[in-house]
């Protein structure tokens, strides 16, 4: 991971009339500079992640979209949608449990990357968490409220 890089991280129940706001997110984020892009495969909001920035690529060819692995690609055959350019299983996951896989990805992602695109209604929850984390760590936020998504304007943190 070189530059500025995204990860994605939000509710698997999150509504669709959060896409606009999401998509004007990474256009954003694009024109700042960031063109590696990071997300999970689980629920809503990893699937409209994945396609606002798959979007994005069809007119910035330099974007990238990664899949995050918290499973052992061994364990579990990886098959990337169209639209991505690969996966990444982090380092060091080999021995995790798997009902701690997801929030350790998602810890380890927040510490190699640049910015966090975030949609989170419940604090308490494991994304609640992991933006708290990114807060502790610097990382830029770019947090999607319930009252912007529905506008299609995302609050910069």
């Amino acid at each position: 991971m070189n530059g500025k890089v995204c990860f994605f991280i939000g509710h698997r129940d999150t509504p669709e009339h959060v896409y606009p706001a999401l998509e004007q997110a990474v256009e954003q984020l694009i024109t700042q500079g960031v063109t590696e892009f990071y997300v999970g495969n689980h629920g809503s909001f990893d699937r409209m992640a994945a396609r606002g920035v798959i979007a994005a690529k069809q007119r910035h060819l330099e974007v990238r979209l990664t899949m995050l692995l918290p499973y052992h690609p061994a364990e579990r055959e990886v098959v990337l949608p169209a639209g991505f350019d690969g996966s990444l299983y982090p380092p060091g996951m080999e021995n995790v449990p798997r009902r701690f896989a997801i929030p350790r990805a998602n810890r380890w992602m927040v510490e190699h990357c640049t910015h966090l695109v975030a949609y989170v209604t419940h604090p308490a929850s494991n994304a609640g968490k992991v933006v708290e984390w990114g807060r502790i760590q610097g990382k830029r936020v770019v947090e999607l409220g319930e009252s912007l998504a529905e506008e299609g304007l995302p609050i910069v943190g």
